[in-house]
């Protein structure tokens, strides 16, 4: 089986033999797309009767070779797609309403900053301890998700926003919009019981036995899409340790979500093991936030990094020691 890098090739090479006569003499792009923590590799096709240029990627083609083990299904499969995304008509959207109230729209989110480098080169952003925020404009939120944007550097200049304007109308749209949402595991596991078809006693039963300050708290939004940001909100963290008593560890479970449990209990470097273990073993990479652990002081009331692990990046590859030490620099 082909490696990524060859598999690229030859799709450069082959793709175009995938697509009907009447495509051929359209130009086949390859380019790379900046998406939170991985570069893709894209690819459109583009010609003189047209001003629609779908992007499929060569990643999720090679997770399909991968699969199938078979190039030409893969190639076929691909074609396919193309053809459909090139059928179909582009939604029509309004930029006047689009960018209308902006300042309404716009809110956090949490990147790992050593990941995204040459991302965060194309966004106002701002670090926050091993992390970015960045911004994205929110078009639509409905039962059937949310729809939203990148605010790359561009559109902020489009929209009359710096940094600090967008970091002041993000802080209340991100609590309006999305409402933090905390529950205990015991919470979480016994709504998993009840859908699973466990008698409602029983479940009680069965989380009964952990009590709440040995829990983990799960602590998100009440979307659950990209709740991690939820970490920058000082009540609901200062109002769960007052209830425990103890100072808080958050785990960064994902972009979507972190976890919180009582200093009590164990020790960060354990608690930073297991994150980095999960990220590599369960979490999809584009999800990954973080392999640290974060403290949160209740006195202070100040949230501050609880471990300096060497596996700064998500995706395996050791970060170069320049990079880090100048992200070092920056923090101080």
């Amino acid at each position: 089986m082909m490696n990524y890098e060859i598999f690229k090739e030859v799709v450069k090479e082959k793709f175009m033999d995938y697509m009907p006569d009447n495509f051929k003499g359209m130009e086949l792009v390859v380019m790379p797309v900046e998406k939170v923590n991985m570069t893709y590799d894209g690819i459109s096709i583009r010609g003189k009767d047209t001003n629609i240029f779908p992007t499929i990627y060569i990643n999720d083609m090679y997770k399909k070779y991968q699969n199938c083990g078979d190039l030409e299904e893969t190639l076929m499969a691909a074609g396919d797609l193309m053809i459909r995304a090139l059928a179909q008509k582009p939604p029509v959207v309004d930029a006047d309403s689009l960018y209308r109230d902006a300042n309404e729209k716009v809110v956090f989110q949490l990147v790992n900053t050593e990941q995204n480098r040459s991302f965060l080169e194309q966004v106002p952003h701002r670090e926050f301890q091993d992390l970015s925020i960045i911004y994205k404009l929110v078009v639509n939120v409905d039962d059937r998700g949310i729809q939203s944007t990148n605010v790359t550097n561009s559109l902020a200049k489009r929209l009359g926003m710096n940094e600090e304007q967008l970091f002041k109308c993000a802080a209340e749209n991100t609590r309006r919009i999305f409402p933090p949402k905390l529950r205990s595991m015991n919470d979480v596991m016994k709504d998993m019981f009840l859908r699973d078809g466990m008698p409602e006693e029983i479940a009680e039963m069965m989380i009964s036995e952990v009590p709440p300050e040995q829990t983990l708290w799960v602590i998100s939004n009440d979307r659950g899409i990209n709740g991690a940001v939820t970490m920058l909100y000082e009540n609901e963290l200062h109002e769960l340790a007052e209830n425990l008593e103890s100072d808080l560890y958050i785990l960064p479970s994902s972009v979507h979500e972190v976890l919180a449990v009582s200093t009590e209990l164990t020790e960060p470097e354990e608690l930073a093991q297991m994150v980095a273990e999960v990220n590599m073993q369960e979490v999809a990479l584009e999800e990954r936030l973080s392999n640290q652990v974060y403290h949160y002081d209740k006195d202070l009331r100040k949230l501050t990094l609880a471990t300096d692990t060497p596996n700064k990046r998500l995706d395996g590859i050791v970060a170069e020691p320049q990079l880090v030490y100048d992200a070092k620099e920056k923090a101080r």
